[in-house]
């Protein structure tokens, strides 16, 4: 084999290893970043959960303690139910939540209830406290089941 063949072999040969070297340290800093982008989003996602926990129990206090309309609870509470530990929601005694939740999600709530007709408003408060009184005792079983569940 000639001289200048083996120069160019070898000459060839560093090009592919430096490139080579090229590609898995780009590929190694893109693992990096990755990873510290996991490891970020973990932990908001940790922090946003922990944060739903403590207004599921903050709101769960507020019923026992007659500071929040059961309805405006039911409301909250299935709302954060669903992110936090949806399948609390099939369960006794929680389930009263999905359950008034149905009962009073057709009615007009914020803006929409400011734009609606007073007697139409009052008819609809009329069912939502029936509604209350119907399930108040099961409300605040569930409520203080809620506070002292570990999730």
């Amino acid at each position: 084999m000639p001289l200048w063949l083996q120069w160019t072999l070898i000459i060839a040969g560093l090009i592919a290893i430096a490139l080579l070297l090229a590609f898995i340290v780009r590929q190694a800093r893109l693992l990096r970043k990755n990873r510290k982008s996991n490891d970020k989003n973990r932990a908001f996602q940790s922090q946003r959960r922990q944060s739903m926990v403590e207004s599921i129990q903050v709101i769960a206090l507020a019923v026992e303690e007659d500071q929040v309309e059961y309805s405006e609870a039911c409301l909250r509470l299935k709302g954060l139910l669903d992110h936090v530990a949806p399948e609390l929601l099939e369960q006794s005694p929680f389930q009263v939540f999905q359950e008034v939740y149905d009962q009073i999600q057709h009615m007009p709530t914020h803006r929409a209830r400011q734009a609606t007709d007073t007697r139409f408003i009052e008819k609809m408060d009329k069912e939502r406290l029936a509604i209350e009184e119907k399930h108040a005792d099961a409300i605040r079983h569930a409520a203080t089941a809620l506070r002292h569940h570990a999730f």
